[in-house]
């Protein structure tokens, strides 16, 4: 991933974008950006949770051969 941004940190501004969303005040050359962030969002997020469940699976697959 080329930005450096915790999952928390992605998910949390994720959660600002749809709220404003859902609360419609944002114009439609606004809510273009914000979609665009949103889906740039979703990535990091998805892939730091790929990323965990492979880590955590290599620990336990690690443990199980002791």
């Amino acid at each position: 991933m080329s930005e450096e941004i915790s999952y928390t940190e992605a998910f949390e501004e994720l959660q600002l974008i749809v709220q404003e969303i859902e609360e419609g005040g944002i114009s439609v050359d606004e809510l273009s950006v914000k979609v665009k962030r949103a889906a740039q969002l979703i990535k990091i997020c998805k892939f730091k949770l790929t990323s965990t469940e492979e880590n955590v699976n290599q620990i336990l697959k690690e443990l199980e051969g002791e």
